[in-house]
């Protein structure tokens, strides 16, 4: 009853979205891996941009990592990009372009966990695995009225079997795109459906009056808090300073002006009195503070208070860029909003 319900709903009212238009892995792997994290709103002009620079997975495979960046940059996790451009090289070189076609297989590429494997295995090759996401756990906890975490071992196994319990094998990519529309469109985060719902005569959490309360997560991971203070170059010939970020820290790949960060809000005295200040600049350089407000740049369990420290000098001693190329390089989208206000008064 539950499935043909949803599969019911699913056919009067799924939404056109441009990659269920095609069995394609390479698109479905491509949205999905987009979508992680991001509403399809935002996630849609992406899809289709990295369609069109990348139409075939061997022109991803060949592209180098700063133009995918490029292209990604402003949807955040970054990382998934790189995972994209990895799997890419592994599918062409490995797998001597042969788009892997089962779950099992799905799993082997990075950045792929039960839910994208899932999606693609189903949609493309029809085989009955389950997907499980943020609109599918909101379905069933309400529906059925579990009070299990949903991001806790337990919780994700017991909702996993559940799902995979009532899949239609017979149809299980469109099961899977229906349940997951159903969650986003008409079993809403806050104020779903309710009265139009097709299995309100049967929802457990409409009938105990608990829809606010599913599902259930546990307390999410303390936020941390981290000032930044970046070094923003000019000099007379036009150019300035762009760093490469390394590591396997937040934005991996991607260019920013050199940064000292501190354990505190930090004034023009003790950062010019820093060891990474001194070791840059001569007694000649001037400094002025951009933003006499910090910016706060909120990542999911870190918030960046920022601050952008305009530097002139005579004299550069590392390798510099011109500002008229500043646009060419990927940087993170606090650095982006910064350029678009910086730059706004000097064209």
């Amino acid at each position: 009853m539950f499935n043909k319900r949803v599969l019911n709903w699913y056919l009067k009212n799924k939404r056109d979205l441009p990659w269920r238009t095609s069995k394609n892995p390479y698109y479905i792997w491509l949205s999905e891996i987009i979508l992680q994290q991001t509403k399809i709103t935002q996630g849609l002009p992406y899809f289709l941009k990295f369609k069109e620079a990348f139409p075939t997975v061997s022109d991803l495979a060949n592209a180098d990592e700063g133009s995918i960046l490029k292209l990604w940059q402003g949807l955040g996790y970054y990382s998934r990009a790189r995972n994209l451009h990895y799997s890419a090289k592994y599918i062409i070189n490995d797998l001597d372009g042969k788009f892997p076609d089962s779950y099992n297989s799905l799993l082997k590429l990075k950045g792929v966990g039960d839910y994208t494997a899932s999606a693609i295995a189903s949609i493309c090759y029809n085989e009955a695995t389950a997907v499980v996401d943020g609109n599918v756990y909101r379905v069933l906890a309400r529906y059925f009225g579990i009070h299990t975490p949903i991001n806790t071992t337990n919780g994700i196994k017991e909702f996993k079997k559940l799902a995979q319990k009532l899949i239609d094998s017979s149809n299980p990519g469109t099961y899977n795109q229906a349940i997951m529309d159903f969650g986003a469109i008409q079993c809403k985060p806050q104020n779903p459906l309710c009265n139009s719902c097709p299995l309100n005569d049967s929802c457990i959490a409409l009938q105990t009056t608990s829809i606010k309360d599913l599902p259930v997560k546990e307390k999410k991971i303390k936020v941390k808090k981290r000032h930044f203070n970046y070094l923003v170059i000019t000099n007379e010939n036009n150019e300035t300073i762009l760093e490469k970020r390394k590591g396997k820290g937040i934005w991996e790949g991607l260019y920013q002006f050199p940064l000292i960060e501190t354990l505190k809000e930090t004034h023009e005295t003790e950062l010019i009195e820093h060891d990474f200040f001194k070791s840059r600049f001569n007694k000649n350089a001037s400094i002025k503070l951009f933003n006499s407000q910090q910016i706060i740049h909120k990542l999911s369990h870190q918030h960046l208070y920022t601050r952008f420290w305009l530097i002139h000098t005579s004299e550069i001693k590392e390798e510099f860029i011109s500002w008229n190329n500043i646009w060419e390089y990927p940087v993170p989208t606090l650095i982006h909003n910064f350029l678009e206000n910086y730059l706004k008064d000097k064209v």
